[in-house]
């Protein structure tokens, strides 16, 4: 964080528009308190405060970057986008009950169900995104980088996977219902496997329906279908 906001600084100083890939290594496994924070947490599990602490310590360190951008007067000209790579942890290594942890969603990281694949994801641009709005249009990873270019008035590469959403975040609608996202895990990713959306598998999302197809070394396919507008939580396959 330190590092990210003396770039960023150098930038906007220079006059120079910038580009800020900010990859935090928390929230993750092995869970190790952040020892500013951990006392705010101390009723839990001791799991449950560590992985707490570290989430409050990452809510700090965005918080650092967000302040500068606004004591150098560059957020009206800064997209910042949040997100993370995969659903909580809950498989394993988290005190309570395992698969709880991302409740009403089914299961965590690794999986093919929502609690696996579905994560919030958050957008600041003071003057376009609508302080405290809501977007419910799915988007993916690989929309990131034709969104990026286009914001930036940049010519969207040819070789790009996804689609630009900056529609959404000037608050216009887009039409997904027939878009289809894919996602494709073909490796056996921990030894918890035959339940809640573990195991190698293949999964389609469209509109309301996703499909999931486990190709399990030495087990039968099994598929998995869900409609996840009546079944968010993908108990009625």
């Amino acid at each position: 964080t330190v590092e990210a906001c003396r770039e960023v600084r150098k930038a906007v100083d220079a006059g120079k528009p910038f580009f800020l890939y900010l990859a935090h290594y928390a929230v993750h496994a092995p869970l190790m308190k952040d020892s500013r924070f951990a006392e705010n947490y101390g009723d839990l599990d001791p799991r449950e405060t560590a992985y707490a602490s570290m989430i409050e310590g990452m809510d700090k360190s965005l918080g650092d970057v967000l302040d500068l951008l606004d004591e150098l007067e560059a957020s009206e000209d800064t997209l910042v986008l949040f997100l993370s790579d995969n659903g909580g942890l809950t498989s394993y290594a988290r005190g309570g009950e395992p698969f709880t942890h991302n409740l009403p969603l089914s299961s965590g990281k690794g999986s093919a169900h929502e609690g696996g694949i579905r994560v919030p994801m958050l957008a600041r641009w003071t003057g376009v995104v609508e302080p405290g709005s809501v977007c419910p249009t799915p988007v993916i990873v690989e929309d990131f980088l034709p969104t990026l270019m286009e914001v930036a008035g940049a010519p969207i590469p040819d070789q790009a996977e996804g689609v630009p959403f900056t529609p959404l975040l000037r608050g216009e609608a887009m039409d997904t219902s027939e878009r289809t996202f894919l996602w494709h895990q073909p490796n056996t990713w921990t030894n918890i496997i035959a339940r809640k959306g573990l195991g190698p598998h293949s999964t389609l999302l469209r509109g309301d329906w996703k499909v999931v197809s486990y190709h399990d070394p030495g087990r039968d396919p099994r598929w998995e279908l869900f409609n996840l507008k009546d079944d968010i939580g993908e108990r009625n396959n």
